[in-house]
């Protein structure tokens, strides 16, 4: 289930990228940790980074869609996913840099204007980084208040004029695409800009980092027509439509860092020896492994899932516009809540500068809040609340599609308008398959207690307004839908019924949680409380089922795998 640069096969995917993948493990492990947690301690530009990634032209063949580059090139969310994962797993500013040419690229694979198609498919293959110029200053993710002006200079041309911050790759894109208003019309408007043209002002990097997270300013910088992507409304659905692409990858972020974090803890943990025990004897210490590993098999399998109906979508099916927040979301919130805990076991050892964990644990805290905090992506997803519990549509079963094929619709979702009225299939069967596992039906018990609150114990007035009231109805709504898509892996995947009960004993405590945050709410009302109090129960434990998990699949990871300290030659 878990990433290992030495054992996984990828055999799910095709050989091209399995070849790609390893190719890439190859790259860090000879890279070693040592020069690895230097260059992070120093903040060195990833110029050895970039440069494999130019003569394997790795981003040219991910993110080109397939008709745009050569025959190898397509636009692949499961080829995505895995190399996310592989970046994560080695260092959030390899995976940074992904990120933000992936969201650079976004608005240019959703525009009609080829000349700027053409000129990014050929900078892909000149191995060029891209970046995504939308936030500002002073109104951060507000893209309604877009500061950056465009004016027409008299000559058939135009002039942009403003400052971006906080843009990663800033320094070095190829294309950076920005957005902001037409002076004439006062429309939105997207259009590319070279980052080494003289009229782009890098201004800082922003952040202590191996990333470039850049203020710059546009001082009269020249446009052309052919400049320009998008104008009025499909500029900001572009804007839009390219977040919800790439939020899903701070998931795969989260997972790779967790990853390889539990990897060093249990070896470590495992070799300690404190007044005559080793600390993985301890039971608090395996309580903390088991409930870390159990949150990370289910931040991957729910993700895995998400996966199949991201790349199946269409027009008539967007239930991905629920899933995709919540791998930005949850499982972001959720690998916090795994290293929380590892480093509970691993304790001033995390601090450490040869750790990766010194790493792990600072960059973690980055994910949930980029592409949109918690809270932001929360407020999303609520809007789908009333049509997931009330009025589930009819779907085709969503096969686990991992096939080396091109998502064409991502980059032609249409209007970003109409969430309240999307569908989803209903969630009962999903539930129903493993209903006979402990706290599988305990948990859908607290599901069945809490859909008929929001009928029964309604938010009453003015609760609809207060936003900390309703994100804590968005927690408990978030996880069942998180239960429902780890059960439609697990039933596709034949997942230990162990593993499955152990993971759903963490869920049924989490919801108890949030029924109790709910409860003290000063606003919460008796009818409101009553029902928290029938969703407050206490998880189902089971020694020989914690055992199993705790020996078969925690212990059983020490000394699995461990980072090449100097670097050495591997394989690929």
């Amino acid at each position: 289930m878990l990433l290992h640069p030495f054992k996984s096969d990828f055999s799910h995917l095709d050989a091209d990228t399995r070849q790609l993948l390893k190719d890439t493990i190859a790259f860090f492990e000879e890279k070693g940790k040592e020069k690895l947690m230097h260059d992070d301690r120093h903040f060195v530009w990833y110029d050895d980074f970039l440069t494999f990634v130019k003569e394997k032209k790795i981003f040219a063949r991910i993110m080109t869609p397939h008709g745009e580059g050569d025959d190898t090139s397509r636009w692949d969310t499961s080829r995505i996913a895995a190399f996310t994962e592989v970046l994560g797993f080695y260092g959030l500013c390899y995976w940074y840099t992904y990120q933000v040419s992936s969201l650079g690229l976004g608005p240019i694979w959703m525009t009609d204007n080829q000349t700027v198609r053409k000129n990014a498919a050929k900078l892909l293959e000149e191995g060029h980084i891209f970046a995504f110029g939308l936030s500002e200053k002073e109104h951060g993710a507000d893209i309604y208040s877009s500061d950056v002006v465009v004016t027409e200079d008299g000559k058939g041309g135009y002039i942009a004029n403003g400052s971006k911050y906080y843009i990663g790759n800033g320094n070095k894109a190829g294309m950076v695409s920005v957005f902001g208003k037409e002076e004439s019309t006062g429309e939105y408007i997207f259009f590319v800009v070279d980052s080494q043209h003289a009229n782009y002002q890098l201004i800082k990097n922003v952040v202590n980092s191996q990333s470039y997270v850049a203020e710059f300013h546009l001082d009269n910088y020249p446009l052309k027509e052919e400049d320009i992507m998008h104008r009025g409304r499909d500029a900001w659905d572009a804007a839009l439509n390219t977040i919800n692409i790439n939020k899903y990858n701070l998931g795969w972020g989260s997972i790779g860092i967790c990853t390889h974090a539990l990897y060093e803890a249990i070896t470590h943990a495992a070799n300690r020896n404190l007044y005559g025990k080793f600390v993985t004897d301890f039971p608090h210490i395996k309580q903390l492994f088991v409930t870390a590993y159990a949150r990370l098999v289910a931040m991957k399998a729910f993700t895995l899932r998400a996966t199949n109906y991201m790349r199946t979508a269409s027009a008539d099916d967007r239930r991905y516009l629920l899933y995709n927040p919540l791998v930005k979301m949850k499982v972001t919130t959720e690998g916090e809540h795994v290293i929380n805990d590892l480093w509970d076991v691993i304790a001033a050892k995390g601090f450490e500068k040869d750790m990766y964990f010194s790493m792990a644990a600072r960059d973690i805290r980055a994910l949930p809040k980029l592409e949109g905090t918690v809270h932001v992506n929360m407020a999303l997803i609520i809007k789908f609340m009333p049509n997931y519990f009330f009025n589930p549509g009819e779907f085709p079963q969503i096969p686990d599609f991992t096939d080396a094929a091109n998502d064409g619709f991502l980059f032609n979702q249409g209007p970003t308008k109409g969430l309240s009225r999307i569908q989803f299939h209903d969630y009962e069967p999903a539930y129903a398959a493993f209903n006979h596992i402990p706290n599988v039906g305990l948990f859908k018990k607290q599901i069945d207690a809490f859909k008929e609150s929001l009928m029964m114990a309604r938010p009453a007035d003015g609760q609809e307004k207060d936003i900390d009231f309703l994100l804590k109805l968005g927690e408990m709504f978030s996880l069942v839908v998180y239960g429902q898509l780890i059960l439609e892996y697990a039933e596709m995947h034949k997942m230990e019924e162990d593993l499955i009960d152990q993971i759903f004993e963490v869920f049924v405590g989490d919801m108890s949680g949030f029924a109790l945050k709910l409860y003290n709410k000063n606003s919460s009302t008796d009818k409101q409380m009553e029902y928290c109090r029938k969703i407050m129960v206490k998880p189902i434990f089971n020694e020989e089922r914690f055992m199993n998990i705790w020996n078969k699949h925690v212990y059983a990871l020490k000394e699995t795998y461990a980072m090449n300290e100097k670097g050495a030659v591997v394989a690929s």
